[in-house]
């Protein structure tokens, strides 16, 4: 469930009278739409049925399906179930049935039973109405006993302003914001960068320390050079201004991040190639001839130059990998979530998302590598260095700058590398609905790579996976302007035309805001209490030793946690306290010889079939990473032999089985994938009390007061009952146990008997057919 504040009103709950009731009249109960500042209705629908999904037996909750100009909402009472501490945790802007229409992501209607995908003008209207969304939650509505009327006006207009597509101009977000001009929230303790002024760019520079060789330039004011660039930028200190300007901000190296050791990252735009134009050519090969001996005399180390455009992944391949693996977790009932489970490792496999996640995270350590061990600099280069750059770049400071692993950092890292790089949202989130061949989730692709670092090293990190997960969801909300540009100078292009308009500019909202989106005690599942703060060393102390036991967030609180193996503490917090009941693990197996930990829904019944499975059948799975290169496997090996330092260089574990599937972001809507009180969530919570309970102990010793550790005694709060918790808190708060059968009877037919099976070739599925 979304974490969410506007709570819609009950009408009435009741299961489908023809089948479950013999009632024959339903009373409707009054209902409340909640609209947010400029949101406008549209149209709606009454006595819609909405159906709980994991049910096969068709009940659910009657209400009303509402249309506006931002959001689909049903209006009933699947809140009266939660407590009230539990409906703290909601989100103030999207309730737990609402969807944004920017997060529609297909549309489809039942026709006599068969299911067809909906776009433009209906002849017919369907019985049935499914709605599969970007963040993955699947919507089950019932027409059959809505006025026809009423059903045409609600499935064209949620047709209509869901695909059709849009104006930039006409996005919710410029309603929103003319509208709440007098009451925009702020958050002051939010001290993120925005890197839209030459200060922050200078205060960047001096935090790494790259002041010396670089500066920050302000030759694009005003975006006389490139509209693409943003307004300022750093670029290497003997490089002469006009240069910036001879091909639109082409061909011109600019700065990244300064390692410690005075190397640099870099990225640059290629060139536009232009045929049977030698002239042209001539001219920019000595332009880029000049560039590259600007950046190769000293002070400047040597430069590696890394062609993503050509040596790495491609936009189509991200694309339909995702487009593969997403369907996945589009579930629409328990019936073939269970018929596709004998089927997951094959799925996932086939979908290659994992490997794209393991791709990219090995770059990354590759770049890592030449920068920390080789002491030469990077430069990344890509056609437009907006979509790749801003990945690689991004996941290269994660690993090596301890500041872009608390928040603040974090958020003004995005804010560098994706906001003021050009990253183009707009057409990446494809939230024009102008060209579905443009949307490649390379923003959420980074976020999944993130999330397997936060997954492998918890205490590096100072905020949550749940911090990580929201931020994914923020990409569709149309009240933030963070994500719904694609540069800098179509957001400051916009707000100079809203002057022309209006009497004052747009105030437009930061997604960084969090008091916007929950309230203070919901934010604090974005913080992470097991956070290893920066220790403050002695005088008489070497830097650069490794880890030796910092103190954490609560000063001693932490600091005992932090002392344990690394090792450690990613298997205590990747594990739970109860396994799942399906068969569906979380990553891929690395050799023949090491069979999953977790048994099947079915292991009872089938223990020795299981591991016939992944003896015989998995093997095609097995061997498929690439080899590494040597100094790389050097450089690897040797950091992975070491004790972690969570505030120095930190590299993943990229080997098959350490790619896993970040399940919160992916399973929390299917109950069937749930574990009631187990997980991460039930782990973290034990660990918190423990924590608290060497820390009272300590004050004890000390003699220490009480209140002193109000922070420490706050965070398990959060977390009490775990056994009443979903593995995939917060956001399947009280998830009902799904009955499972022992094995699906369409899953004994596909299976044959146990010999046949162990010795059957995996079959590959086609995705677009599940």
């Amino acid at each position: 469930m979304p974490l969410t504040t506007f709570q819609c009103q009950a009408t009435w709950m009741i299961q489908v009278p023809e089948i479950h009731t013999n009632e024959k009249e339903v009373t409707e109960k009054e209902v409340t739409l909640h609209l947010l500042p400029g949101e406008q209705l549209l149209c709606e629908a009454s006595t819609v049925l909405k159906y709980v999904q994991e049910d096969s037996c068709q009940r659910g909750i009657y209400g009303k399906l509402v249309c506006t100009d931002f959001k689909i909402a049903f209006l009933g009472d699947d809140d009266s179930a939660l407590d009230n501490d539990e409906t703290q945790f909601k989100n103030k802007v999207i309730g737990e049935n609402d969807i944004t229409l920017h997060c529609v992501d297909q549309i489809y209607g039942v026709f006599d039973e068969k299911k067809k995908t909906l776009f433009g003008q209906l002849k017919k209207y369907p019985e049935k109405l499914i709605i599969h969304c970007k963040d993955l939650r699947v919507f089950h509505f019932c027409l059959r006993y809505t006025k026809e009327e009423e059903v045409k006006r609600i499935v064209s207009g949620i047709i209509h302003h869901t695909q059709a597509p849009k104006l930039l101009k006409r996005l919710f977000l410029f309603s929103y914001a003319a509208a709440a001009q007098n009451h925009a929230a702020t958050d002051p303790r939010n001290h993120t960068v925005m890197f839209d002024t030459l200060k922050d760019w200078c205060w960047e520079l001096e935090r790494t320390k790259g002041s010396v060789k670089y500066k920050a330039v302000s030759v694009n004011e005003g975006y006389k050079v490139c509209e693409r660039l943003p307004a300022y930028f750093v670029v290497p200190t003997p490089l002469p201004e006009e240069d910036l300007s001879r091909f639109q901000g082409h061909g011109i190296p600019l700065w990244c991040w300064s390692c410690h050791n005075g190397c640099a990252l870099l990225k640059m735009s290629a060139l536009p190639k232009k045929e049977q134009d030698d002239g042209l050519s001539q001219m920019q090969k000595s332009f880029l001839d000049g560039i590259y001996k600007t950046i190769h005399r000293p002070p400047y180390e040597i430069v590696k130059t890394e062609d993503l455009s050509s040596n790495f992944l491609s936009l189509q391949d991200i694309q339909t990998a995702y487009s593969k693996f997403k369907q996945l977790f589009l579930i629409d009932n328990s019936t073939e979530f269970w018929d596709t489970d004998i089927k997951w490792f094959s799925l996932l496999e086939s979908s290659s998302w994992l490997d794209i996640i393991r791709r990219c995270l090995k770059k990354a350590i590759e770049i890592t590598e030449c920068l920390e061990a080789q002491n030469v600099n990077v430069l990344l280069l890509e056609e437009n260095a907006s979509d790749l750059c801003c990945l690689v770049s991004s996941l290269v400071q994660v690993m090596m700058d301890p500041h872009c692993r608390t928040r603040i950092g974090f958020q003004s890292l995005v804010q560098k590398e994706w906001i003021m790089g050009g990253h183009s949202f707009l057409d990446r989130c494809n939230h024009l609905r102008q060209s579905d061949k443009e949307e490649v989730p390379v923003f959420l692709l980074f976020l999944d790579c993130v999330w397997q670092l936060v997954h492998q090293h918890p205490p590096a990190f100072d905020f949550t996976e749940t911090y990580l997960t929201v931020l994914s969801d923020s990409l569709y909300i149309p009240i933030f302007s963070t994500f719904f540009f694609n540069s800098p100078h179509q957001k400051d292009n916009v707000g100079r035309e809203s002057q022309d308009t209006q009497s004052k500019p747009l105030n437009l909202l930061t997604v960084w805001d969090w008091s916007v989106q929950f309230e203070p005690k919901a934010q604090m599942l974005l913080k992470n209490p097991l956070y290893v703060e920066k220790p403050k060393l002695d005088k008489g102390q070497r830097k650069g030793t490794r880890f030796k036991g910092p103190q954490g967030r609560g000063g001693r609180f932490s600091s005992w946690f932090s002392l344990f193996p690394a090792s450690w503490t990613r298997t205590a917090l990747s594990s739970g306290t109860a396994w799942p009941e399906h068969q569906r693990q979380l990553s891929l197996p690395l050799t023949q010889s090491k069979s999953s930990p977790k048994r099947g829904f079915f292991r009872e019944e089938t223990d020795h079939l299981i591991k016939n499975l992944l003896g015989k059948r998995i093997s095609k799975l097995i061997n498929s990473s690439d080899e590494l290169h040597d100094n790389f496997r050097e450089f690897y090996d040797s950091w992975h032999s070491k004790p972690t330092d969570y505030h120095g260089l930190l590299l993943p574990h990229i080997e098959g089985p350490e790619i896993k599937v970040w399940a919160q972001r992916y399973l929390r809507w299917i109950p069937e994938a749930q574990i009631l009180g187990g997980g991460r969530a039930a782990t973290v919570s034990k660990l918190l009390e423990m924590m608290e309970e060497v820390e009272r102990l300590q004050e004890k010793i000390d003699a220490r007061p009480h209140g002193q550790g109000a922070l420490l005694a706050e965070a398990p709060l959060l977390l009490r009952g775990s056994a009443r918790l979903s593995a995939l808190f917060p956001f399947a708060l009280l998830q009902r146990h799904p009955s499972k059968p022992v094995l699906p009877t369409s899953g004994w037919k596909a299976l044959g008997d146990e010999e046949d099976l162990a010795k059957r070739e995996d079959e590959f599925v086609d995705l677009g057919d599940v």
